[in-house]
């Protein structure tokens, strides 16, 4: 294995980690006006993410600054070309932030509705263009011969894109309400498990159907077969499985086989993709490539060490973090923090 490949698998494991673990942040941020109907429903809700939030923000962060290293004319056509939406991205991430910083400065039930609706705001913005963007890059972009994409965002709201976009979403609600159900009690694990029933139904069907545009949409028959391998069928049998587990009250198990859709679906989406980082609907010669995108060998290498060097230490935090607020958010406002 070469290094371009190597940093290829890594900066997807970087992606994969980013979805599984803000995946459920999402969720839990869209359903926060929905199923906090009073204050302190609503601060349960916020607690059971708090302390992860931000950490699993990291994950986009170091993605994005993998890509930047490793495959510095992949980072420059995808920011330039998806400027505007990226833009939007990195607002909704900030409004969502604040938020949960600014929730708290005034006990006015209008002022916190405020930012609730904000946090909702904040999660579903970058929920739909997640979606939309890992869409389109399977898609294709219409890159020319100097790895420019000319095209604006309008091109990149397509019907494709935008069921992607409501693909990540629905399953993003479906991974969050399962977290909640894992990290509340009573009432609010009640109203939880209620919206995994609801939401169950939903990804399953946008499943199906993206599943299927994506045969119309792109050329993965020729890259992968009418058969498309156990990883991607593998993915969908998990999206089925996590609702019967549910049902049976399983929520630790079906929460294992949302993660699980989720990392069989981007597993897809790179090996399908491979070698090809971003796909030329113009011409295949052009497509961006983790040889042509790439570093120099010098600094890939320099690169390896610093990564076999410090990952560890930081998922061996992030572990240890989850470890310590392992524990259920009850409803008694004493014990809840604000």
């Amino acid at each position: 294995m070469d290094l371009n490949i190597l940093w290829f698998i890594l900066v997807a494991v970087l992606y994969i980690g980013f979805f599984v673990l803000e995946g459920f942040d999402f969720g839990v941020g869209m359903l926060l006006p929905f199923l906090g109907k009073n204050d302190t429903q609503r601060r349960v809700i916020i607690n059971t993410i708090g302390p992860h939030w931000d950490g699993n923000e990291v994950w986009l962060l170091t993605a994005g600054g993998a890509t930047f290293a490793a495959f510095p004319h992949w980072y420059a056509t995808l920011f330039s070309g998806f400027y505007l939406a990226l833009f939007l991205l990195l607002v909704g991430l900030i409004i969502r932030g604040v938020a949960f910083e600014f929730r708290s400065k005034d006990e006015n039930p209008r002022w916190r509705s405020l930012w609730d609706w904000a946090i909702f705001i904040g999660s579903a913005l970058p929920a739909l263009l997640l979606g939309v963007a890992f869409a389109n890059l399977m898609r294709g972009l219409p890159i020319d011969a100097n790895m420019i994409y000319n095209e604006g965002l309008l091109y990149l709201l397509n019907p494709y894109s935008l069921l992607g976009g409501v693909l990540s979403v629905v399953t993003f609600l479906l991974h969050g309400a399962l977290f909640l159900s894992l990290k509340t009690t009573d009432e609010m694990q009640a109203k939880a498990r209620h919206a995994v029933g609801r939401v169950w139904g939903l990804a399953v069907v946008v499943f199906i159907l993206f599943t299927v545009y994506t045969y119309l949409e792109t050329d993965i028959v020729m890259q992968l077969g009418l058969n498309p391998g156990v990883i991607p069928i593998a993915a969908f049998v998990c999206l089925l499985t996590s609702g019967l587990l549910a049902r049976q009250k399983r929520e630790g198990w079906a929460f294992v086989m949302t993660s699980l859709t989720i990392v069989f679906t981007l597993v897809t989406f790179f090996t399908y993709s491979f070698p090809r980082v971003m796909i030329s609907t113009l011409n295949p010669d052009w497509s961006l490539t983790i040889y042509n995108a790439s570093s120099s060998d010098y600094t890939l290498t320099v690169m390896t060490v610093v990564a076999l060097t410090f990952v560890p230490i930081i998922l061996a935090y992030q572990g240890w973090t989850y470890w310590v607020f392992r524990k259920r958010v009850t409803a008694d406002p004493q014990m809840l923090e604000y």
